[in-house]
């Protein structure tokens, strides 16, 4: 019989600093550390983690491995991780080199308040799996440090009234630059996305065509990124950044279009195609038809025959 590994949980800052053996923090909401040694992670016995905060980690020279869900994946030089509170996060180092950077962790209640409290969730990135971190150009590593620098400042200073203010402010400024830097990224590796986005329309293709919507249903975002070996988060903003459509949006396009050759050459009634299709009660299919089209499935038929 097979055990399942224990997890472990850490909920606010002061809690991981205490778990890692650190000085405590110099806010209860958000601290800034070197790379946490290798003996650090000795103290959790090899348990994989769920941080209950926001974790941003600049990496170089790290020699070590982050499993994040059932993948390792290596890390080399000058990459940007985000992890969104909840995640499952297991880390193997080396002690071989010293691990070089800086983990900068806040928690949510540091942006209540805040207009960020609600804009960090439309942040994709932080749902984005550890092989689709952001690579950083030296200009843009430096443009992310200054703001980092600024960051540790503001941190290690006596707190008062405005602290918490100058902060997020900054949070919020190293958290639009990121958003910039990864459209940045979609840009520059236009050939690879291009690749990305035939694989996916040739699943997509392949699934309508099948009789997959009969056995399997709808199918979802999660079905598609899994099969391309992507995060679903990312592989939304991947195809919007190329097509100016999310994942969602190519599949609603492409029943619908599948939808509209059902209606012009078949006889079959709108009840057997939303079945066909893979919806489980025909009202959902007329309402998405009647959202995307204009018309109901019956009045689209009807003004094709006139």
């Amino acid at each position: 019989m097979k055990v399942k590994k224990e997890i472990y949980v850490i909920n606010s800052i002061p809690e991981l600093h205490k778990t890692f053996g650190l000085p405590e923090p110099e806010h209860p909401l958000i601290s800034i550390n070197g790379l946490i040694t290798p003996q650090s992670f000795e103290k959790l016995n090899g348990k994989p983690v769920i941080y209950n905060f926001y974790s941003i980690c600049i990496k170089k020279n790290f020699s070590g491995k982050v499993k994040y869900g059932q993948t390792r994946y290596d890390h080399d030089g000058g990459v940007l991780s985000f992890y969104a509170p909840g995640q499952v996060i297991a880390t193997e180092i080396s002690d071989e080199d010293g691990a070089m950077g800086d983990w900068l962790i806040f928690h949510p209640d540091l942006l209540m308040s805040y207009p960020l409290h609600t804009k960090i969730k439309e942040y994709g990135y932080f749902s984005y799996s550890l092989n689709e971190a952001l690579h950083l150009s030296a200009k843009e590593e430096q443009v992310m440090e200054n703001i980092w620098t600024d960051i540790k400042q503001e941190y290690q200073q006596n707190i008062d009234s405005f602290s918490q203010d100058v902060i997020v402010s900054h949070l919020d400024l190293l958290l639009n630059y990121s958003n910039r830097f990864y459209n940045r990224q979609f840009i520059t590796r236009k050939k690879v996305n291009n690749d990305m986005l035939a694989k996916f329309e040739d699943q997509l293709n392949h699934y309508f065509a099948s009789e997959d919507t009969l056995k399997s249903g709808l199918p979802t975002v999660q079905y598609f990124s899994d099969r391309l070996f992507v995060s679903a988060q990312y592989l939304s903003d991947l195809l919007k950044s190329i097509s100016g459509m999310t994942t969602q949006q190519h599949i609603h396009h492409k029943l619908i279009e599948v939808a509209k050759e059902k209606l012009m050459g078949t006889n079959l009634s709108v009840a057997q195609i939303a079945y066909e299709l893979g919806f489980e009660y025909p009202q959902s299919f007329n309402k998405l038809f009647k959202n995307k089209v204009g018309m109901s499935p019956n009045e689209y038929r009807d003004s094709s025959l006139n």
